[in-house]
């Protein structure tokens, strides 16, 4: 019986959710398997991978081929290095030491990395939230402005309407007290 280690989609259409199993080869895609190693989410940005790296090692160990997803993933936790570094331990070129040693930095740096990119992608958010902001009160002062120009240009051209009028009604004062005066 040939094991592989692959992806078991569950969730709803649209919003994918990963187990991450060793399984016969011959059964489905979404039927039985052997054990769950861990899940794989990849909705959150960076995807959220829980994993039993022991449990994941072990099977490697016993003849498990991971499909091309699965090994990436199996990559990315750190899996597979420690699964090379096994077999150098078993040829003699490592101690267990030295190869824990070289697994924790790896894993290390690998966190430095992920942590990176959460900040980075944190920043990014909060600057784009910061300039959305900016130019939502730019135009809402543009459109404040362009209220007070309109009402300002209402007001002046009633003043001009009335102008007319006033003068007229001026002149007729002033010919009504020219006629009074000449009386």
């Amino acid at each position: 019986m040939s094991v592989k280690i692959r992806l078991q989609r569950h969730g709803k259409k649209g919003k994918p959710f990963y187990w991450v199993v060793a399984a016969d080869a011959r059964s489905k895609r979404d039927g039985k398997y052997l054990e769950k190693i861990g899940t794989y989410n990849p909705n959150t940005n960076p995807a959220t991978i829980e994993l039993d790296v022991d449990s994941a090692v072990r099977w490697l160990h016993n003849g498990a081929q991971p499909t091309d997803t699965a090994k990436a993933i199996l990559s990315y936790k750190g899996a597979l290095l420690k699964h090379h570094l096994d077999g150098g331990i078993r040829k003699g070129a490592l101690t267990q030491e030295q190869a824990d040693a070289k697994l924790a930095a790896w894993l290390e740096a690998k966190d430095s990395k992920v942590n990176a990119k959460k900040d980075g992608l944190s920043t990014s958010k909060a600057d784009a939230r910061a300039k959305a902001l900016a130019a939502e009160k730019k135009v809402n002062e543009d459109r404040v402005a362009a209220a007070k120009k309109a009402e300002a240009d209402a007001i002046a051209a009633a003043e001009a309407a009335n102008a007319p009028e006033e003068v007229a009604a001026e002149e007729t004062a002033t010919e009504e007290n020219n006629e009074e005066a000449q009386a």
